[in-house]
């Protein structure tokens, strides 16, 4: 008997439903991936927070929702929705953010900008400190956040992460709760945000904890937007205290043309290209997840809805 399973993310479609097909090919799963269907016949859907797909409750015979995204604060509070909801952990999008942090970590430690951007020819031959001596925060420590922090760990920067809850990572000491925030904060150079978003983690950073870094601090955001409070860091930076901000994600996108982040000689921003799911490694994520619904095994990445991730 095959399975229906509804692709309800019509924006992708073209990206994904070969690279799938043969995923679930592979696993030798039996389905049909459809974009409509009756919803009482559909066994799976796979979805994007953006599909017009938003009331859950025709679908009584869905065993779970397989999101297409590794954020998940867009779906996750639908009174709809009563299936078990995965978010996508992909491997690909992991290894891109490795790449994204790491190389404006190095950036900033090195202080790459002063002689890439250098019209009067400056010879400045301060030399950086090293990695040893740059401590960092790593604000989340999920997936991503874990992953980086052992990336930067390997490169010799002593890192250390921070989240809402106690978590254990190999190598890496990890603080938790406020007080935790508080003393990773006083002593970062270099914060990496994260973090999903919740009403816990919004304007984490804001008047009162921006003013804990260091002078000079530089923050990178790849994780979410709302995570900081945008005038708080506007005001910081104007001031001369922090030395830069490099935000990859924003609370809204694209960036507004008039928004005052432009402007700021110290900031950078890049178009949410930090990361990003590649289809033909979500496919065999999802296809895995699948596999794993058929046969009563529990499903990979499963969001607890109390926490919101």
């Amino acid at each position: 008997m095959s399975l229906t399973i509804l692709f309800a993310a019509p924006a992708v479609w073209g990206e994904y439903h070969v690279t799938l097909e043969a995923a679930l090919k592979r696993s030798n799963i039996k389905a049909n991936l459809v974009q409509t269907a009756d919803p009482a016949q559909v066994d799976y859907i796979i979805y994007a927070p953006s599909s017009p797909l938003q009331d859950f409750t025709p679908y009584t015979r869905c065993k779970a929702v397989l999101s297409l995204w590794a954020g998940v604060e867009r779906i996750v509070g639908n009174a709809s929705l009563s299936q078990p909801l995965c978010r996508m952990v992909d491997p690909a999008l992991t290894e891109g953010m490795v790449e994204w942090v790491v190389g404006h970590t190095l950036r900033h430690h090195l202080g790459m900008d002063r002689h890439i951007n250098n019209p009067d020819h400056i010879w400045d031959a301060t030399v950086p400190p090293l990695a040893r001596e740059r401590p960092v925060a790593m604000l989340g420590m999920g997936a991503l956040g874990t992953a980086c922090a052992q990336a930067l760990a390997a490169l010799n920067f002593p890192v250390t992460g921070w989240s809402r809850t106690e978590k254990a990572v190999d190598r890496i000491p990890c603080l938790n709760g406020t007080d935790g925030l508080t003393q990773v904060l006083q002593t970062a150079q270099i914060v990496v945000l994260l973090l999903p978003k919740t009403p816990d983690t919004e304007n984490l950073l804001n008047a009162r904890t921006l003013a804990l870094l260091p002078d000079g601090a530089v923050i990178l955001n790849p994780g979410r937007g709302a995570l900081i409070d945008d005038a708080a860091l506007l005001a910081e930076l104007s001031s001369g205290r922090l030395g830069h901000a490099t935000l990859d994600v924003f609370r809204q996108e694209p960036l507004p043309q008039d928004h005052p982040f432009w402007a700021s000689p110290r900031i950078t921003v890049t178009p949410h290209i930090a990361a990003d799911t590649r289809s033909e490694s979500a496919a065999s994520v999802i296809a895995e997840n699948i596999h794993r619904g058929e046969a009563g095994l529990p499903f990979l990445h499963l969001v607890d809805r109390a926490r919101g991730y």
